[in-house]
């Protein structure tokens, strides 16, 4: 399943006897089958458990004929004879012959013409071992071949990104790279150059292939002459272990293999899920395993000794953990104690926080993520899942950048619009990746999504489309310095337009669909992020733990978060890494990472899928769940479960809308299960925004793929993919302000003022400003102020 093609299916069973609509019946090697209208015959084929050997053809891309390896026998009524089966559709009555003498013999032609010129170097190439060519070769060539002429010789290997490396001599001229780099990715640079023997696949000159996709053309290279450069020389196929598992880079859900070779992991590669990523990966997800092996990890819990942290005995951690919450409690009770985070860990790991925090500990005040996502209860809403929202005929988009935060997602939707499939409506404060492919792009300041919609009610071609089918709403955090409940504003909005409108939240951390369902949230009385910042700030949360979160990098308040830190007197941490935040706490508990640990994981759709366990958690690290568990018996309290399994089966047993989530169900479905919780939804909030100067800039602050955050900054081959923490202008409002294009700007909010680097960029809405969140160089989360609904700044030249 991670080879470069899909896996074969097993044998359809016969035909009925009555003929389907659309449904056609041909003939394939003497036995007669059904294929549905429209589909190639190599398609056909395959489903019937014919396997046509093939190089160019991928199911998930058009089809170009280019290698021929195809050729069979068909016979559509005027006798038999080779054609492409990639290129070829199914017809009634349609007689195909895969192995004719004719067919073996064109593709034996093929395989010989195809190493002629092919270096044969499979005891040094990484793809040796997994590569179709050398499977091909023995299954379908020659044997031998009669070419004995000197190959053609290259410089090796060529740097075609950051990430990918090119050894031109290996290609075949497939033209998959291409294709996906065009139709699938929308970054069509790199394509083919020169002619005839000269034809090669490179770059365009002085640009390279700059593309958050690029490694699944490593993927789907049928021979070597892509490779990565985080795998190339690290191992070869019959040296890995692997299994199935689900990325959690961010919340798709995305399926993938994870590979590993002597106790480290060393590759991640997509699966075909057809409800999800279709076999795609965002490079981020697939490389980021290099944070799992980095030697920067906690291998061993710590307690601080004399104001320095010390590594320590896991009976001396946890009771000194358990020593804090209890002093806590004697002199604030249990509301004194606040739980933030866990979006980083599995269903289990949540759900056994959750039953700490809320039952053993008694606080109410927990919640999943750090301010810089939506309201958690846009998961209240009719739940749309990822296949109805690229296969609605509109698409309203309320989001942040997809391309940026849930790339895979970004694929799929990107090819719903290219496919014709569905209409994009989107409503932005600066311009995304999906722009291009929109109907209609509708541009809102900060604070203005509710008037946006409602204008809506009054554009005939709008209304006209909004009637045409079924509607989707994708929503999410758009602008980490505007309120988090203008996202729910927005939803209601569309709902009046269209009340029966589905819902996919864009939400973006991991399993933060897992922490929410799985209980991490307020309970009666408790507070949000806001709330507990603003209460720890204050000296009124006596211990606060954090659940493999860092406030300090991603509470967008900085001002608020330092507070927060400084104000709380016991702080207990639960992470895989010493970050800004848990640098200060008085227990560091080590946590098992991603490919470390079994359970499941929650996608935004409610998808739920497992996770693998390939590799020893560093050093005597432990997963959440288990940490929680030995944490509550020392507080006097028993969760009742002694594994991850028995964990996985008392979500089923005791979380509303989890009944079907079994271990047993789990595992034997390999595209997940979707389960959906019974949270009340979003409700409108009108907020009174200030109005602003006419010289003020209304500011948007949002991600971009590669930041700051530790799975990228730990992974060397991602961690110089950052980009600066610059603002940027449209080009007509840096005229506005008397700057040029890279020069310094001081911006001022009522917080504070810094000094940036302008950037003119035309995506940005005129009147408004916008600087990537988290990044190296000044942090702009010093200006924002989250108890604001949107956040003005002065731009003025130096």
């Amino acid at each position: 399943m991670t080879s470069t093609d899909s896996v074969v299916e097993p044998e359809a069973p016969p035909p009925d006897p009555q003929p389907k609509i659309d449904e056609v019946r041909l003939t394939i090697n003497g036995r007669e089958v059904a294929a549905q209208k429209g589909d190639l015959v190599i398609a056909a084929a395959q489903r019937v458990g014919d396997y046509i050997p093939r190089f160019c053809y991928h199911e998930r891309m058009s089809s170009v004929g280019m290698c021929r390896m195809c050729l069979v026998d068909v016979d559509s009524g005027r006798g038999p004879g080779l054609q492409p089966s990639c290129m070829i559709t199914v017809a009634p009555g349609m007689v195909v012959n895969t192995r004719s003498p004719a067919a073996l013999a064109a593709q034996e032609g093929i395989i010989e013409l195809l190493l002629a010129q092919h270096p044969l170097d499979c005891p040094v190439c990484d793809k040796g071992g997994e590569c179709p060519l050398q499977d091909q070769s023995f299954s379908h060539g020659p044997g031998e071949s009669r070419y004995v002429e000197e190959k053609r010789h290259f410089e090796k290997p060529i740097p075609i990104s950051d990430l990918v490396l090119l050894d031109r001599e290996r290609c075949i001229l497939c033209d998959r790279c291409t294709r996906f780099a065009d139709e699938v990715a929308g970054d069509a640079l790199i394509h083919f150059s020169g002619r005839g023997n000269d034809t090669q696949i490179t770059t365009f000159p002085d640009e390279p292939f700059v593309s958050y996709f690029s490694g699944n053309t490593v993927q789907i290279c049928p021979v070597g002459a892509l490779t990565a450069k985080p795998y190339r020389f690290k191992a070869r196929p019959w040296d890995l272990e692997q299994s199935e598992s689900t990325c959690t880079t961010c919340a798709v859900g995305c399926r993938t293999v994870v590979q590993s070779s002597q106790d480290e992991l060393l590759r991640y590669q997509g699966v075909d899920s057809d409800p999800v990523n279709w076999g795609w990966l965002c490079d981020r997800g697939r490389f980021n395993f290099e944070a799992v092996n980095s030697d920067d990890r906690l291998s061993a819990p710590l307690v601080r000794v004399d104001d320095e942290l010390q590594p320590t005995t896991w009976n001396a951690a946890l009771a000194r953990a358990a020593e804090l919450i209890t002093e806590a409690k004697a002199v604030g009770g249990a509301g004194s104690i606040a739980v933030l985070g866990g979006a980083r860990g599995s269903n289990e790991d949540a759900y056994a926080w959750a039953r700490l925090a809320h039952d053993v500990i008694g606080t109410p005040h927990v919640y999943p993520q750090m301010g810089d996502g939506a309201q958690i209860n846009l998961l209240g809403f009719d739940r749309a899942t990822i296949d109805e929202a690229a296969n609605a005929s509109t698409i309203i988009l309320m989001a942040p950048d997809l391309k940026e935060e849930l790339p895979v997602l970004y694929l799929r939707l990107r090819d719903a619009a290219q496919k014709r499939r569905s209409r994009i409506i989107e409503f932005v404060q600066k311009r995304s990746g999906l722009s291009l492919h929109a109907w209609k792009t509708i541009e809102y300041h900060a604070g203005g999504i509710t008037d946006a919609v409602a204008a809506c009610s009054a554009d005939p071609d709008i209304v006209r489309q909004l009637a045409t089918g079924d509607v989707v709403v994708v929503a999410g955090r758009a602008n980490l310095a505007e309120h988090p409940l203008e996202v729910g504003n927005g939803v209601v909005a569309a709902l009046q337009l269209v009340p029966d409108a589905k819902v996919l939240p864009a939400l973006r951390r991991g399993n933060i669909v897992g922490a929410i369902e799985m209980g991490l949230v307020p309970g009666e009385g408790g507070m949000s992020v806001l709330g507990i910042a603003k209460a720890a700030a204050s000296g009124n949360v006596e211990c606060l733990v954090l659940l493999g979160c860092d406030p300090l990098a991603d509470f967008p308040d900085t001002d608020l978060a330092r507070r927060m830190m400084a104000g709380a007197p016991r702080i207990i941490a639960i992470d895989t890494f010493l970050t800004k935040s848990n640098a200060s706490a008085d227990v560091v508990l080590a946590a098992a990472a991603y490919g470390e640990k079994r359970g499941t994981t929650t996608n935004i759709e409610g998808r739920i899928s497992t996770l693998s366990a390939m590799v020893t958690p560093r050093g005597t690290s432990r997963p959440d769940w288990m940490i929680a568990t030995e944490l509550a018996e020392l507080l006097g309290g028993d969760l009742g479960v002694s594994s991850v399994d028995d964990l996985t089966d008392a979500i089923s047993a005791n979380v509303a809308g989890f009944g079907a989530a079994t271990v047993a169900a789990l595992h034997s479905a390999r595209d997940g299960i979707v389960c959906h919780g019974t949270l009340p939804p979003a409700t409108s909030r009108i907020a009174t925004i200030e109005e602003r100067n006419s010289y003020d800039y209304r500011l948007v602050v949002s991600r971009k793929l590669y930041d700051n955050a530790v799975g990228t900054a730990k992974s060397p081959s991602l961690a110089h993919l950052t980009t600066d923490s610059e603002l940027h202008l449209h080009p007509l409002d840096i005229e506005r302000v008397g700057s040029t294009d890279g020069a310094d700007v001081k911006v001022t909010s009522k917080r504070a003022s810094m000094v940036f680097k302008v950037v003119a960029d035309d995506s940005v809405v005129r009147g408004s400003a916008w600087v990537p969140f988290n990044q190296p160089g000044p942090s702009i989360g010093e200006l924002i102020d989250s108890a604001e609904v949107v956040t003005d700044v002065r731009v003025e030249s130096l």
